[in-house]
Order: structure tokens, then C-alpha cells, then sequence
């Protein structure tokens, strides 16, 4: 029951960010439509996991097949990877916002916005593919059910009684990679953009600077600290129950928490749901 309350809080929160973003003209900015986007990714991969996971709540023994597993395994990939693009994204978005202010809507045309979107779906699918397809080449002699309410590649890799080097180094070349290089960008951005509020010479506008960052920094925070605690964990001391326990924060609650977090954390959000509110029933 609690899962289901949190699934759909998820869905709401989410594809109610993306309709107020929709139906407000001062939320069309750069930075709120790659939330709007982040909101969509949030969706979908709480969405890949939480249905399957719900039904196996329902029943004695959950199982899913193991061509459902690759089916699940894949969208989740491509949407995770996606957030993790969308995030770099997003923290380059409040560096060029506080530096350059005044070339902002130049420097994040709606084109290169659109570029930045498109590139982040491009590498997260291809991230996926790469991964599922080569789970084609592990044979599998015990039977072809994962009982988990999951498919993550190292739950998967158990199964196999052949060689999985291939697919351990794919995934921490691809993977770990890919990790790196976005936590990187989003690490860079902030440095650059602690340099750019303390040029500010007023103290308001340092702080209305960096309250435009607090959000997101929260968000970034929250998704590459659990992601470092699934995978960075040693697994001898990494229990299937623990693994189990972090995998529901990972897919239901992190994309439960990004829409209350730039809501609650947000002005123009919160401006925005009040505005809304207020026409719905004070249309006067």
C-alpha cells in the first residue's frame, strides 16, 4: 500500500510539473523546460519498475521472464542515464544563467536547448542498448527468472554460469564512465558558479543567485549519493535485502522528491501553483 501511495505521488507530482511549466508563459525559460523534461524522465523510470514490482507484492512468488527482464532493463537504463545527462545539463544551465545573465536567452537558445535534450536521450539510449545487448552473450543454466522485483545488471550477471567480463567491463567502461563524466560537468559548473556569485557585490544578489541553485543542487545531490551507494558499495558487505531497500529509494523516492524539491524550494513554482490554484476556483 505504501509503494502504491508513493507511485502515485510520483506520477502526479511529476506530470503535474510538467503541465503547470505548460500552462504558466513565465516558466518558459531554458531552465524550466529541461525540469520539464527531468519530470518526464522521472516518470518513466519509476514507471519501468514500480508496475512489476507492485503486481509481485500482490503474489506468493514474484517472478518476472527473462525477455520482460531485458524489456525492463532497457527502458530503465535509457531513462536513468538520461537523468544523469539531464542533470549536467541542467547545472551548465545555472552557470550561464549566473555568469551571463544578460546573454542568457542567446547563450541557451531554445535550439541548443532542444540539442542538449536530444543529446541526452541519444547517449542514454545508446548506454542501454549497449548493456542489454550484450546480456545476449552470458549463457544461462539455471532457470530463466529473475526472483527479484528488479533487473539490474548485476542481479542479471548472477544467473549466467559463463564468463561475464565482457559485461563487467562494459559496464564500468560505459557505465562508469558516463557517471564520472556527468557528476564531473555538474562538480565544474558549481565551481564555476561559487567564482560567478562571489563577483556580485550585493549580498541580496548573491543570495537570490544562489537560491536559484539550491533545487537543483539538492536534486544532484540525492541521485548520485544513492547511485555511489548501489554501486560503489563492496558487495560482501552489500546484502540482497539492503540492495533491495536502496533500489526503492533509487527508483520510487528519488523520482518522488524532485518535483516536491523544486515545488517547495522553487519561488516561481510555488508562484506558479498559487496562480493556478487561484484560477481554479477564484476564477474571479
Amino acid at each position: 500500500m505504501l509503494f502504491l501511495v508513493i507511485y502515485a505521488i510520483t506520477l502526479v507530482g511529476n506530470l503535474g510539473m510538467i503541465f503547470l511549466i505548460q500552462i504558466t508563459p513565465k516558466l518558459h525559460t531554458p531552465m524550466y523546460l529541461f525540469l520539464s523534461y527531468l519530470s518526464f524522465v522521472d516518470a518513466c523510470y519509476s514507471s519501468a519498475i514500480a508496475p512489476k514490482m507492485l503486481l509481485n507484492l500482490l503474489v506468493v512468488k514474484g517472478t518476472i521472464s527473462f525477455s520482460a527482464c531485458m524489456v525492463q532493463h532497457l527502458c530503465f537504463g535509457v531513462f536513468v542515464t538520461t537523468e544523469g545527462f539531464l542533470l549536467s545539463v541542467m547545472a551548465y544551465d545555472r552557470y550561464v544563467a549566473i555568469a551571463n545573465p544578460l546573454l542568457y536567452s542567446v547563450a541557451m537558445s531554445k535550439r541548443k536547448c532542444v540539442g542538449l535534450i536530444i543529446g541526452s536521450w541519444i547517449c542514454g539510449t545508446i548506454n542501454s542498448l549497449i548493456h542489454t545487448i550484450s546480456l545476449g552473450r552470458p549463457s544461462f543454466c539455471k532457470l530463466n527468472v529473475v526472483s527479484h522485483f528488479f533487473c539490474d545488471i548485476p542481479s542479471l550477471l548472477k544467473l549466467s554460469c559463463s564468463d561475464t567480463c565482457m559485461n563487467e567491463l562494459l559496464l564500468l567502461t560505459f557505465s562508469g564512465l558516463i557517471a564520472m563524466a556527468t557528476f564531473l560537468i555538474v562538480i565544474i559548473s558549481y565551481v564555476f558558479i561559487v567564482f560567478a556569485i562571489l563577483r556580485i557585490r550585493s549580498a541580496a544578489g548573491r543570495q537570490k543567485a544562489f537560491s536559484t541553485c539550491t533545487s537543483h543542487l539538492t536534486a544532484v545531490t540525492i541521485f548520485y549519493g544513492t547511485l555511489s551507494f548501489s554501486y560503489i558499495q563492496p558487495s560482501p558487505r552489500y546484502s540482497v535485502e539492503q540492495e533491495k531497500v536502496v533500489f526503492v529509494f533509487y527508483t520510487l523516492v528519488i523520482p518522488m522528491l524532485n518535483p516536491l524539491i523544486y515545488s517547495l524550494r522553487n519561488k516561481e513554482v510555488k508562484d506558479a501553483v498559487k496562480r493556478a490554484v487561484e484560477m481554479k476556483y477564484f476564477p474571479c
